[in-house]
């Protein structure tokens, strides 16, 4: 089908005019050698009669192709003393045919492009809002063995995106950042149900038996295909320690990758302000400080910077009484912390406690610029 795209010089035309157009017009327009006059019955060669409009307002064509592919056509109407153009006229414009043919090409390929690019956008985010939608199904199953562990997988995934936004992550980033948090204890379901609830210390086989849910949820998550490639290491790592003393593997230093040390953070973090069996949750401040003490020798500094940076943001704008805040231009900032833990710091003990961590991480070195 031909459909115009733009029209001047005619007293009364379609807002669109539309020729369908049979295989015997295409083979016509593809192989015709130039601009044609339309005179003496050529109008039925080129087009047909059953469009918005009638051929004989037209008395020449110009076909217009790429690379022998045709993309439209010029269509001039009469002349002064409805005489056909002239060779020289014909001539110019077979000239300028060319450019034009190329022009309504780009403008096609980047329209097809900008579509396809939106669906794919679309396609992308409805896999990623399936994800998102199952993996919280699958985080709330895992931790229903333990009435401790309830909501655990889901703070997790949410605590490592945040401490990625702060450490200046992407979206892409984030996104597996909060998947692995919420899968990061799949393993569990292979526990005995009776260890989550000791109040006293593990015995050797149960110690094992808890220490092996790291490389059991591997096993389960290297079976499916995800999205994002980082989580089976994050499942399978993520009790690995900085200096080694971790498990399953031992990792220490450069060996414990950037996810991995922000999953570990994560999980310590929401495991302190948590009740268990053995011993009662931690405050946010003595969480913090717990935490401080264990960088570098345990986690990550960077990490745990990157984790004190959003909790300042959050007791800067949040009463112990928490309540949502808003930011600049009066857009509501998503809160890091979980809204059952009341922000009993300050901002200004949290730049204490990095003061101090950097003075540590320095060995008391002071730095003049």
């Amino acid at each position: 089908m031909l459909a115009s795209v733009t029209s001047k010089g005619f007293a009364c035309f379609p807002q669109t005019a539309i020729f369908p157009l049979l295989p015997k017009h295409v083979h016509a327009l593809t192989h015709a050698e130039g601009p044609q006059n339309l005179g003496g019955g050529r109008r039925d060669l080129f087009l047909s009669s059953n469009g918005n409009l009638s051929s004989i307002w037209f008395r020449c064509l110009a076909p217009l192709r790429v690379q022998g592919r045709l993309i439209g056509a010029i269509l001039l109407g009469d002349r002064e003393g409805a005489s056909d153009y002239p060779p020289e006229i014909l001539h110019q414009i077979g000239e300028i045919a060319p450019f034009i043919a190329s022009a309504i090409h780009n403008h096609q390929l980047m329209s097809t492009l900008q579509e396809r690019t939106v669906e794919n956008l679309r396609l992308v985010a409805s896999v990623h809002s399936f994800w998102d939608d199952a993996l919280e199904a699958f985080a709330a199953t895992i931790d229903v063995k333990d009435p401790h562990m309830r909501g655990h997988s889901l703070r997790v995934g949410n605590y490592a995106a945040g401490i990625g936004e702060a450490l200046g992550l992407g979206e892409a980033e984030k996104t597996e950042l909060r998947a692995a948090g919420f899968l990061h204890d799949i393993g569990k379901v292979t526990v005995d149900k009776r260890i989550f609830s000791k109040a006293s210390s593990l015995g050797p086989g149960e110690l094992l038996e808890m220490i092996d849910h790291t490389v059991a949820g591997h096993q389960i998550v290297s079976t499916v295909q995800f999205p994002w490639n980082g989580i089976p290491e994050a499942v399978r790592s993520h009790h690995e320690r900085v200096d080694g003393s971790g498990y399953p593997d031992k990792l220490r230093g450069s060996e414990v990758s950037l996810p991995v040390k922000i999953l570990a953070v994560a999980d310590t973090f929401d495991a302190m302000l948590s009740d268990r069996p053995y011993r009662r949750k931690m405050s946010l401040g003595e969480c913090a400080a717990q935490l401080s003490w264990l960088a570098p020798s345990k986690l990550d500094a960077d990490v745990v910077h990157a984790l004190m940076i959003q909790l300042r943001r959050d007791a800067s704008h949040l009463s112990p009484v928490l309540r949502p805040w808003s930011g600049v231009e009066g857009k509501t900032r998503k809160q890091f912390l979980d809204p059952a833990v009341p922000c009993d710091i300050s901002p200004i003990d949290i730049d204490n406690l990095v003061s101090e961590m950097n003075r540590r991480l320095n060995r008391g070195r002071a730095f003049a610029t």
